[in-house]
């Protein structure tokens, strides 16, 4: 354990002894990577806000794919840095999410506003071959099945696809999926 004026660091080198020193300890803040030896941070945040769902968790990571960023602050974390930015900001995150507010470092920031305003300029530069596929099918009114059949794939593939396909195209149901597609004339 590490001491700084009013600050204390402890650390841990896997998820479950993460969760059991936070547990434990109950700290303000808990710096978390998503990389981890036996699950992904992301699991180990899921387990931490469940057992504590007013736990302040900021992402440290090398991973500043703004998806992945997305996806952390959808979870739950308070915040997000990069592992390669500017020192300085560790502290500021550490204070800001302390303090019940949130942090993102201004890169990172800026890196996802325009990510999603291009994804939203254009929400078919983000899907990949299989996923045009199935979204072209979905417009043409084809059910799970009949798509599984028509690619031949099987049914669970096109089921996962048409999940992640929600998500990256921000559709709230599988019928609002299929209005996107129809709507951008895939």
């Amino acid at each position: 354990m590490l001491e700084a004026d009013d600050q204390h660091v402890v650390g841990a080198d896997s998820a479950k002894s993460g969760l059991k020193t936070y547990l434990k300890m109950k700290p303000d803040v808990v710096l978390l990577d998503i990389t981890l030896p036996d699950v992904s941070g992301f699991e180990l945040l899921r387990r931490i806000l469940k057992a504590d769902p007013d736990a302040h968790v900021v992402m440290f990571s090398m991973n500043t794919d703004p998806t992945v960023v997305v996806r952390a602050i959808e979870l739950g974390a308070k915040g997000y840095l990069a592992k390669n930015g500017d020192p300085r900001e560790l502290s500021a995150a550490i204070k800001s999410v302390a303090k019940g507010e949130v942090y993102i470092s201004p890169a990172i920031a800026t890196s996802v506003a325009f990510d999603t305003a291009n994804a939203r300029a254009k929400p078919l530069s983000r899907l990949n071959k299989r996923e045009l596929e199935i979204i072209r099918l979905l417009a043409k009114g084809r059910k799970i099945a009949e798509i599984a059949d028509a690619l031949d794939i099987s049914y669970k593939t096109v089921a996962n696809t048409t999940s992640l396909l929600k998500k990256k195209m921000n559709a709230r149901s599988h019928s609002d999926l299929i209005r996107l597609a129809i709507e951008i004339n895939v």
